[in-house]
């Protein structure tokens, strides 16, 4: 951004002020009284954002949260999916089709290194599906992007069905992984695009509920079939997934496009008619409305614009987009490093520690409905407490659980009270991950990048997530696997450490998008405004030039 800012910093409110001296090129042609009409337009969509209250904008927006919460629903299948291969290493009929007897421990296990190959198969396509994801919704919208993927995926779950051995079965996850990273993607950049200032925590973080959702749906398939030694036992939760993807399309396909890729385009008007979808009538939202909030993200727009003329992954690099890309980077990474690997193998886990397969089924299903209670919890304590102080303390809190288990599982023999003691602290560590560091990830992901690199930013983002994924996938089985490290609930340990390293940097590198327009975000983030002042800074998007050319053409008071 070329433009210059006057700071300064007040000590009575221990507040730092931004506002800007020089013009900046909009975009706009015509007259200043043109560029007038614009900025008044755009400061009204943006005054109109920050002031609304939460339940004023729930009326307004509700058909955006109906299509947000349709495009997020291809994630439920995700979390289904994924939570099923964890939970099969433990199921017998699973073990004895794709694994082979351990004579040490009487039982068929599926060998370590196939148990990474299988979770690494997964990762690498949700990496390669990323990446194709990036170009494809840049050029063809988000619409399009997942009509096609969920086409995609109906196909490739008659690999995963019908697999006649470990390596066909390796195929068919690789290739869902392409249709999963897409989901990851449009997903929480859609919600980010059509939602207001107050409803963004909501709707991003949504995302998680309904990963939790798709767990505790494959938990209480897979707790149903415990009885079942057939065949079936695994084959009718892989034919559960069918049951999806028609309906999603059909509601896909009616939904209206993301107004922020219609304006990057120049399809202002478009902008305008989706954003007539995407709102009520009786709340007084009209065309009038509607030309404001395109002007506002048009003036978004041109903000980084000045600051990076680029869209493409490169861009994402440059300037203060690497900060920006660093956070939303980290911030998934941290998911990885909380621990949440050992919820993904729970019934797995419970086993290794000496519980029987029923009551670690048991456990599991419990563990996720703690984590569905835990994420609807997060919406009534994300607006007071903020996006930094949750996710700080949650990390915190669940990097203690973490060494807690490792304790017990040092001091504890294998089975009796001791493996219940540790199924207590993992369901705990599952209610505080999905109250603090599961759904404010999907938030701060979707609220620091800038709106021309969203989708990109969260691409790169989720595939670091997936990088680290592919570690945990190598690593994880090993420590658990009772015929290789056999470290059981001693795990524990590695993912203190991680979650300590992942503390340090939030406390220093993480800062507070709460109530801010995407635009007051840009000028934080092209000022370097620390981290830590992000929330006290009190910042105006439009500068002096443009509020005197709106004042001009509105009877406004002048700024000098």
């Amino acid at each position: 951004m070329s433009e210059k800012a006057d700071i300064y910093h007040s000590e009575k409110a221990d507040t730092t002020h931004i506002d800007y001296s020089d013009e900046k090129n909009l975009g706009v042609t015509g007259s200043e009284q043109d560029l007038g009409h614009f900025i008044a337009d755009a400061a009204d969509a943006a005054q109109q954002q920050k002031t609304q209250t939460t339940r004023g904008a729930f009326a307004m927006w509700k058909p955006a949260v109906i299509w947000s919460i349709i495009f997020s629903s291809a994630i439920i299948m995700e979390g289904y999916d994924t939570i099923l291969l964890g939970q099969f290493w433990a199921q017998p009929a699973f073990a004895q089709k794709y694994g082979k007897f351990d004579p040490k421990s009487g039982t068929y296990q599926v060998a370590a290194r196939w148990q990474t190959g299988l979770s690494c198969a997964v990762q690498v396509g949700n990496i390669l599906g990323l990446q194709i994801t990036g170009p494809v919704a840049e050029r063809f919208g988000y619409r399009l992007t997942m009509l096609v993927a969920l086409i995609a995926l109906t196909g490739f779950l008659f690999i995963q069905f019908f697999a006649a051995n470990i390596e066909m079965l390796l195929a068919g996850y690789l290739l869902l992984g392409f249709p999963w990273g897409t989901f990851q993607t449009m997903s929480v950049s859609y919600a980010a695009d059509v939602m207001p200032v107050h409803l963004r925590q909501y709707l991003t973080t949504y995302v998680n509920l309904c990963w939790v959702i798709g767990q505790i749906i494959a938990s209480g398939v897979l707790r149903g079939l415990v009885g079942n030694d057939t065949q079936w036992a695994y084959r009718i939760p892989f034919a559960i997934q069918w049951v999806w993807p028609v309906p999603i399309m059909i509601g896909i396909a009616f939904a209206p496009e993301s107004p922020y890729w219609l304006v990057k385009k120049g399809r202002t008007q478009d902008a305008e008619k989706a954003l007539m979808r995407l709102s009520t009538r009786a709340s007084g939202f009209n065309e009038e409305e509607a030309r404001k909030q395109v002007a506002m993200m048009s003036h978004t727009n041109e903000i980084e614009k000045a600051s990076t003329e680029g869209v493409s992954f490169v861009d994402c690099f440059k300037g203060v987009n690497l900060r920006r890309t660093e956070i939303a980077c980290l911030v998934w990474l941290n998911q990885n490093t909380s621990g949440s690997a050992l919820m993904g193998q729970a019934t797995y886990f419970f086993q290794q520690a000496g519980l029987n397969n029923s009551a670690a089924s048991t456990l599991n299903l419990c563990m996720f409905i703690v984590g569905f209670i835990g994420t609807v919890g997060s919406w009534f304590i994300m607006k007071p407490f903020g996006r930094r102080t949750l996710f700080f303390y949650g990390q915190a809190s669940c990097t203690t659980l973490m060494l807690l288990v490792g304790i017990l599982g040092t001091v504890t023999k294998r089975g009796g009270s001791g493996g219940w003691a540790i199924g207590a602290l993992l369901i705990t560590f599952t209610f505080l991950y999905d109250l603090t560091v599961g759904p404010v990830c999907y938030s701060l992901v979707a609220e620091i990048p800038s709106t021309r690199l969203r989708a990109k930013t969260v691409i790169l983002a989720r595939n670091l997530y997936n990088l680290g994924g592919l570690v945990i996938g190598i690593v994880n089985p090993y420590m658990l696997n009772p015929t290789e490290w056999n470290l059981g609930a001693k795990a524990g340990y590695v993912w203190a450490v991680g979650g300590l390293l992942s503390t340090i940097w939030i406390f220093f590198r993480l800062p507070e998008p709460k109530g801010r327009t995407y635009g007051e975000l840009d000028i934080l983030f092209e000022q370097k405004t620390p981290a830590r002042k992000f929330a006290s800074t009190h910042v105006d998007e439009f500068d002096a030039h443009e509020r005197n050319a709106a004042a001009a053409v509105t009877g406004g008071a002048m700024v000098h």
